[in-house]
């Protein structure tokens, strides 16, 4: 038995390495939740398909079959209280309901799981809690990259991915939005989607790397909902990350997303010059519509300093 002081140390040691999931309560590795391995925290989103532990530990139990039975799903029937197998979305705490597991932990082959997954993608759920910096949101639990695009970590390893807000008060409403097709894979860093308003585009690049597996299609008919609601309504993609954890390096999250947020403020200050550095510093309220406010900046000087899109 772990004592509580042991998994807090634990938990500590290992929280830099860990993908934050949106609304991913549940922390402990499966694993270790079954009792197989010692206390051990999931750093992959729950995304066991692309997970090197969980395949190590699938070719150990494999290779012990006469120690551990048929499968590790075995073993969990052991853990105390238990007399069947619970679903693996019960233990990691995607679902609250008491659901026994009929497919072995085969979950490529589950209804049930494939119901979640859909859900996920439909995206429509309650608004994700902001904080502030330099009058800017940012969505909490969201990480954001350099491009001024975010990344929200689903459980199982799928990413959302969309504007922040710093990016839709640069450049306003935007009149068409370009999303790449199903199937693209992206590079973290590089374009992934475009946007134009009359005659000037501008490109954005990707938070993460992956394929792309569903687009929003609302925010193609009627691209003023980024603008609107960049954080919620106006996602733009949902990609399927070869490894979640592979992508942090490039990424801001918590406090580092605020610092970051902070220095692009001073970075659009300068450009707007002395009078507006005394507006921000007295409290006022970021400008909207920046392209439009300053044309004396341009749109391409905006898009080359905070998106790293130069005009072709």
């Amino acid at each position: 038995m772990i004592q509580k002081n042991q998994k807090t140390s634990v938990k500590a040691r290992a929280q830099k390495n860990i993908v934050k999931g949106f609304q991913v309560i549940e922390e402990e590795c499966i694993w270790s939740k079954a009792g197989i391995v010692q206390m051990r925290l999931c750093d992959n989103v729950y995304d066991c398909r692309t997970c090197p532990f969980d395949r190590a530990m699938q070719k150990t139990i494999s290779a012990e079959s006469k120690k551990y039975g048929s499968g590790w799903a075995d073993k969990v029937k052991h853990i105390p209280g238990l007399t069947t197998i619970p679903c693996r979305h019960a233990l990691t705490g995607r679902v609250t309901a008491a659901k026994v597991c009929v497919n072995n932990y085969e979950c490529n082959h589950c209804a049930f799981d494939q119901m979640l997954d859909d859900q996920d993608l439909d995206f429509r759920e309650e608004s994700a809690p902001c904080l502030k910096s330099s009058g800017y949101l940012l969505a909490d639990e969201y990480y954001y990259h350099k491009g001024h695009t975010w990344a929200r970590f689903e459980h199982g390893g799928r990413v959302k991915i969309g504007f922040d807000d710093f990016m839709v008060k640069l450049f306003g409403s935007p009149s068409k939005i370009t999303l790449p097709p199903l199937g693209t894979n992206l590079k973290q860093g590089q374009s992934a989607v475009s946007f134009s308003r009359s005659e000037n585009e501008a490109e954005v690049q990707s938070p993460v790397t992956g394929t792309v597996l569903a687009v929003n299609i609302r925010v193609q008919e009627h691209p003023e909902i980024v603008h609107e609601d960049p954080y919620n309504e106006g996602w733009l993609c949902v990609v399927e990350t070869n490894m979640p954890k592979r992508n942090l390096k490039g990424l801001y999250f918590g406090k580092d997303s605020l610092v970051w947020t902070d220095r692009e403020s001073q970075k659009l200050l300068r450009l707007m010059g002395p009078e507006y550095q005394n507006l921000a510093a007295a409290g006022g309220d970021p400008v909207d519509d920046i392209v439009s406010s300053f044309p004396e900046i341009g749109w391409d000087r905006l898009a080359e300093t905070f998106l790293g899109s130069k005009k072709k």
